[in-house]
């Protein structure tokens, strides 16, 4: 009983100390001083070592220009605890009263007690930091390390010579950090990486380029043409980074998965050039038989892209010839989808590309080759306007896999099945899901599919304009783009001047773009940068505009304005990032 008294005691003395804080702290955050000063002074009665307390006390006295009781304070408690690091509170409160005479030479007391005790450097240097005095923070790590050269500051010193826009000596500390504990590796490339992606990271990233190369070529060790290939991967530069990781490559043959990764970001930023010379690389150099299949399909992807109707035979042949070579099986699965896929939207045999596809589950696939084979068969009875049929299967696979990519994926194609069939209630209330799924590029489709439905919902409840324009998206979904665009001009002349106008002028201009009609893909993102001021598509007819002048019309000087505008517009735009990184180029900013 009595232990249980006791016990009750404690507990109802710790919810008493926690709530007597949180009004301290709260009389504090409101600037209340003089009642957080009478709160922490009595918390102190209680807890007299604690420094949090303490601290907030002299903060308090401060606060209310009480300098010298702090100081009295600060005497006192450096009597009694002899800590080091109340030296700088006390140097601090001389420097609020602009004595820094006095200021200076309590810091300088302060980095001395580190000679008496190697591991005061830790408080010091803190309480240097929280004071953002920051040379003196810089003198306390550099003391500590001049005394025993086993203490390791580079990531503490990297942050305060950030911190003072000295970026040649954070880059130095920062890199020392990654090559001494490569475990910090990539807590360090975050650091960058801010660096990198900020506003003013021109300078920088030609810096950090400069000091991985001169570490390239001073040493041997290959933690550095990995540092390389990872700056280059950040500037999207993957035929650099490819570069670095053949000669990784060449004397770490283990580190050929680095390689397919690489391939792998090629493939997803459309570099199809880069991409085709990853996958033939890794063609030459493995014996794998998934990564062989792997390279094949990509390499046939590409090529289908740029092939003209006239190669399509050919393409046919190469597919089977590629087949015979890995035999059908679960293995070459990914290349019976891709005959399929082909022979139904290239070729317009639908029937014989789910001949393909329904032999193929009749493998033994695990699931999620059984998911991938229903996802291609429903593709293509949606090619057929069977939409029915296609959303069968696109819930067969939702059921199958909930928490899986694959699952969100069929959704997200349920949903854009009951869209092109003008089911807009039904896809709304599906795209309203995936909106906050944990695929992004999966949740930034649903979200600008809903709005689209939506906000032409508000402006037409009859939804007429929306109807065409679903029908005219089939149209493209299903390889007809000239009837899109016939469907897309009705459109504009029927429904001129309503809702649906400026999303029906991007997407003729992105079908003239896919097209390879530059001129006329330039003509139609002009009018809605000339006569949509306001529209939600104008930083992408700013960007696509720019993209078609700077990488297909070889006329940089058009492109220069084109994306500038995007960086002084349209800060939100989810093509700032790739805006800014072209204007730096073509502006000539950097080497990289």
């Amino acid at each position: 009983m009595h232990k249980f008294i006791i016990l009750l005691f404690l507990v109802y003395s710790s919810i008493v100390s926690s709530q007597n804080e949180q009004l301290a702290q709260h009389y504090y955050e409101r600037g209340e001083f003089e009642k957080a000063l009478l709160s922490y002074q009595d918390l102190l009665k209680s807890q007299v070592s604690n420094g949090v307390y303490f601290l907030r006390v002299i903060d308090c006295y401060q606060q209310l220009l009480q300098f010298d009781k702090a100081e009295t304070a600060l005497q006192e408690r450096l009597t009694k605890f002899k800590m080091a690091n109340l030296y700088v509170e006390l140097g601090y409160n001389y420097q609020l009263q602009k004595n820094q005479e006095k200021a200076d030479l309590n810091y300088n007391t302060a980095i001395e007690k580190i000679s008496e005790n190697t591991s005061n450097v830790y408080g010091i240097a803190s309480s240097f930091e929280k004071k953002v005095l920051l040379e003196y923070a810089l003198k306390a790590y550099q003391k500590a390390i001049s005394l025993d050269p086993r203490y390791k500051f580079n990531y503490q010193m990297a942050q305060l010579y950030g911190q003072m826009g000295k970026q040649d000596l954070m880059i130095e500390k920062y890199l020392e950090e990654m090559y001494e504990n490569p475990q910090n590796s990539v807590m360090v490339q975050n650091q960058l990486t801010r660096f990198m992606n900020d506003e003013a990271g021109d300078s920088f990233n030609e810096t950090l380029r400069k000091a991985l190369l001169v570490r390239v070529q001073k040493n041997q060790d290959l933690f550095w043409n990995q540092m390389l290939s990872w700056f280059f991967v950040q500037q999207k530069e993957y035929g650099k980074a490819f570069i670095q990781e053949k000669a990784i490559y060449k004397r770490e043959p283990d580190s050929f998965s680095n390689i397919v990764n690489l391939a792998e970001l090629a493939i997803e930023e459309n570099e199809d050039e880069i991409a085709s010379e990853i996958l033939t690389f890794i063609l030459q150099n493995t014996q794998d038989l998934d990564l062989q299949i792997f390279a094949q399909e990509y390499l046939m992807r590409i090529k289908i892209e740029k092939a003209k109707k006239a190669d399509y035979s050919k393409i046919e042949s190469e597919i089977e010839l590629l087949l015979k070579q890995y035999g059908v099986s679960p293995y070459s699965l990914d290349l019976q989808r891709l005959q399929a896929e082909f022979l139904a939207f290239y070729q317009n045999n639908p029937e014989k590309g789910k001949l393909v596809l329904e032999k193929a589950m009749q493998l033994p696939l695990n699931k999620f080759q059984l998911a991938e084979a229903k996802m291609e068969l429903a593709d293509i009875l949606l090619y057929e306007e069977k939409f029915n049929q296609a959303l069968l299967y696109y819930s067969q696979i939702e059921e199958d896999l909930k928490n899986d990519v694959l699952g969100h994926e069929a959704s997200l194609k349920a949903a854009k099945t009951s869209y092109f069939k003008a089911d807009f209630d039904w896809a709304l209330t599906q795209l309203k899901v995936l909106k906050s799924a944990s695929t992004q590029l999966i949740a930034n489709d649903a979200l600008e599919l809903f709005l689209l439905i939506n906000d032409n919902t508000v402006a037409d409840s009859t939804r007429t304009a929306l109807k065409k324009f679903s029908k005219g998206d089939f149209y493209l979904y299903q390889n007809k783009n000239q009837e899109a665009l016939t469907q897309f001009q009705q459109i504009l002349k029927d429904h001129k001047g309503e809702e649906i106008e400026d999303e029906t002028i991007l997407r003729m201009g992105q079908t003239y773009q896919e097209l390879n009609d530059y001129n006329n893909a330039l003509s139609f993102y002009q009018q809605i940068i000339d006569n949509h001021p306001e529209s939600i598509y104008r930083d992408e007819a700013l960007f696509f505009s720019a993209e078609i002048y700077n990488k297909h019309l070889n006329q940089p000087e058009k492109a220069k304005p084109l994306y500038e505008a995007v960086l002084f517009n349209h800060q939100d735009s989810i093509h700032f990032v790739e805006a800014r990184k072209n204007f730096r180029q073509l502006r000539g900013d950097s080497n990289l």
